[in-house]
């Protein structure tokens, strides 16, 4: 079985760094997020994978190249105009089951990260004879996040949106799928699952969307809010409390206070300069005696692009 890694979106709620890297390419305690997964996928038996792309594709490519260095074959389904989270698999399909018999694939998000039993999961998907099992946990933050309804037998009913009082369950990125349920879409064709397919599925066939409910970790990487704090938790997994690892080329000055941030690549702080929970992107110099607080920073055409962390 193929996976296939979407990675093609905008990232719009992770501006401004997005102005330097693809969402998914985005470094999350010193490595891009696209590189976690797809070590992850390996050590779950998945090597022949798939990435599509948009946004900035060459900051995905550059970190990964053809996959060899992480025990993986990876391939790109390139993407214009994006395709959205149905169309960008109808897109990718030629590539998920080329030359084989298996018409079943495995789904991730490039923007999350999570230990989710995938063996567990395709042999309940495969008991079903569902058309999509979706990866689920109990709604964390129903404040936050919308959800998604289940029968008794963990059949998908529907979808809440965000604070609603109905108890949900929230949808962390895996999915298995067939590919007879994106098939019928039309090549090229920009098409949304859960905002559109899945419910079709739901009503003309009640277990053809299914969810798998276990209590695997979570970390959405939604906002460079997110972004930080899920680099302070892996540090301080790590051991490495409030010590994120930073990129490659970063030069700090002995006089230079950095605490509980994550600096990506090509990177200087000059001396007496400050960073306090600051998220900074590549190719950013920090002047001598500058002070940020909680913020993203990143190279903008005319000089630092500064924005409050959210």
């Amino acid at each position: 079985m193929r996976a296939l890694v979407l990675a093609a979106g905008l990232g719009t709620r992770l501006h401004p760094l997005t102005l330097a890297r693809a969402k998914a390419a985005a470094a999350v305690d010193g490595e891009p997020l696209v590189r976690r997964t797809i070590r992850w996928l390996v050590s779950q038996g998945f090597s022949d994978l798939v990435v599509n792309l948009h946004h900035k594709p060459e900051s995905i490519t550059r970190v990964l190249g053809d996959g060899g260095d992480l025990g993986a074959r990876v391939r790109y389904s390139w993407e214009s105009p994006v395709l959205g989270s149905a169309g960008g698999p109808r897109h990718a399909l030629p590539l998920l089951l080329d030359a084989s018999a298996e018409r079943t694939a495995l789904i991730v998000n490039g923007d999350t990260l999570t230990n989710v039993d995938l063996t567990a999961m395709i042999d309940q998907h495969r008991r079903t004879g569902a058309l999509v099992t979706m990866a689920l946990i109990p709604n964390p933050r129903p404040d936050k996040y919308g959800g998604v309804l289940l029968d008794a037998h963990h059949n998908a009913l529907g979808f809440t949106r965000r604070g609603s009082a109905e108890t949900s369950f929230h949808f962390i990125g895996p999915q298995v799928i067939e590919a007879d349920a994106f098939m019928p879409l039309e090549d090229g064709v920009p098409a949304e699952s859960v905002l559109g397919i899945y419910p079709r599925l739901m009503e003309q066939h009640r277990g053809s969307v299914m969810g798998y409910v276990s209590d695997a970790s979570f970390h959405d990487i939604g906002t460079p809010m997110d972004l930080l704090q899920t680099s302070l938790d892996l540090a301080a997994a790590d051991r490495r409390p409030g010590a994120p690892r930073p990129g490659s080329d970063v030069i700090i000055d002995p006089s230079a206070r950095v605490d509980r941030s994550v600096l990506w690549d090509r990177i200087r702080v000059d001396a007496g300069a400050t960073l306090n929970e600051c998220v900074v992107g590549d190719d950013v110099h920090i002047p001598a005696g500058a002070s940020y607080s909680r913020a993203a920073i990143v190279k903008g055409p005319d000089g630092l692009i500064v924005e409050t962390l959210r």
